[in-house]
Order: structure tokens, then sequence, then C-alpha cells
């Protein structure tokens, strides 16, 4: 990352900090140095903040563009450069709020490729999170804080209760594999419908939404203590080698660049 893209002066040994994970009540939260992200696409909408400066991001395989701030809704197809400087990421899933709960959490934006892109917005509190080491006791709560706060400023669709019922049950049984047409029955719908319902309510198809689900599953077994094998067998991956080709899948690079090396506390 060029010098005149770093806003901030690093604090005192940031650079040597773990990296930070959070994964609960509909919320997931990433904070710590990235590289390279190849092309990915998530199935819950992320706010990413860049905590010293800018980043670089590309929407669909398009131009690179600078920016300090992105929201990015699930599906959306995007790259990132961080340059080994540390970001906040933060996931929030469709039975808690959609995109729209984002917006406020950015400023001087613009919207690209259906991205929004900022110089600005909710990153002094993303920062002081990450050099506080996160206390997720209390901090946590703040978090959440400035969500609701976020959320009721926005007025986003309504997520549909058949579609939300899935989504709730997933979030309880990571390795569960019920077919498409078993959950289309179960709606009332048929499997082409429910395909389409729930595309374009949660942005990504079933299976992908199923497999970022489970894959939120698997990454809290690991910041819990566990190996990769562990975690994949408990969350439905085959082994760590499927886990680990998921993860690349989901976040365009391996598990052992954001999830050796972890600050540890208690969810």
């Amino acid at each position: 990352m060029k010098d005149n893209q770093r806003l901030y002066q690093r604090a005192v040994g940031v650079s040597t900090l773990d990296a930070l994970w959070d994964i609960r009540d509909g919320c997931t939260f990433f904070s710590g140095p990235l590289y390279h992200c190849a092309g990915h696409q998530h199935g819950a909408p992320v706010f990413l903040a860049g905590l010293y400066g800018k980043f670089r991001l590309r929407l669909h395989g398009g131009d690179w563009l600078w920016c300090r701030t992105a929201i990015i809704p699930a599906g959306v197809i995007h790259e990132l450069e961080v340059g080994g400087d540390p970001i906040t990421v933060l996931y929030i899933e469709p039975t808690v709020a959609g995109v729209e709960a984002f917006q406020p959490l950015i400023s001087n934006s613009q919207v690209t490729h259906g991205a929004w892109l900022g110089n600005g917005g909710e990153i002094r509190f993303m920062r002081d999170l990450y050099e506080d080491r996160y206390r997720a006791d209390w901090q946590a709560d703040a978090l959440h804080d400035l969500l609701g706060y976020a959320k009721r400023r926005t007025k986003g669709p309504i997520l549909d209760p058949r579609l939300s019922e899935v989504a709730d049950y997933l979030a309880l049984h990571p390795d569960d594999l019920t077919p498409v047409p078993v959950w289309a029955s179960r709606a009332g719908l048929s499997a082409s419908r429910f395909q389409h319902l729930f595309t374009a309510q949660i942005g990504v198809p079933f299976r992908r939404y199923r497999a970022w689900s489970r894959m939120r599953h698997a990454i809290t077994e690991v910041v819990r203590g566990s190996d990769f094998t562990t975690a994949a067998h408990a969350t439905g991956f085959t082994d760590s080698a499927h886990f680990s080709h998921q993860f690349r899948q989901t976040f365009g690079a391996p598990p052992t660049v954001t999830l050796s090396k972890l600050a540890r506390f208690q969810t």
C-alpha cells in the first residue's frame, strides 16, 4: 500500500496484534491484517473499514478502486488488496437486517457495481475495538448497539418468515444436508419458486447460504480452540482440506491467513 494512502499512524505494537473473530447473535466480526483476497462472494452483506488507511477493491473483475470503507451486498463478487494492514470486516445475517443497515456506517460514498465505496464512516470505533483487543464480555454490546442504531435509521425489506425459519434452523444445525425440494415442500413452495425467492431475498442461492452458515460455525469452533480437522468434522465438512477449500472460496484466502494466530476469548 502506498504511503500516501495511509491516513493514520498505527499504534505502537499494532502490527503484531492477533486477529480477532467474534461470531454471535446474527453477526460475524473480523479485525486483523489482510493481504490479497482473490475474487469471492459472501453469503451475507459485509461492511469493510480500513483501520489505518485505504484499501483497494475490485468488483466483478473490473478496475481496482481505492476506498476507506465499503458495503458489499451478499453475492457480489469482489477482490481485496489490503497490503498487510489491519481491516475490519463485519457481516450481518439476513434474519437480523439487510444490507441497508450498514449504510449509516459509511460516509462520502458512491455506488459502484452494486456496492457502496466510501472515504469515511465508523472507522475510529472499529480501530478502537482492534487496538483495545476487543473484550468480548462488554465490547460486543457496544458493537450491537451500533448496529441497532444503524438498523433503526433504515427501512429495509422484511424477510419472508418462511425463509427466516430456514435461516434460523441452519444457524443451529450447521451439518444439515436436507435437499432443496424438502425445504421447498415445508415452505409450501415448488423447488424453483423456493430457490428464486431465497436468492431474491437473501442475495445468494440456498446452497451457498447454507455453506456460509456452516463456515460461521466452523470458524467458531477454531476460535474456541479446535484444530481445522476437528472443526471441519463438527460442522459437516468431510475433512480439513474440504474446509480449507470452502474457506478460500468464501473469503478469497486460505484459513491460515486469519485463523492461525488468534486472540482468544470466550463466546
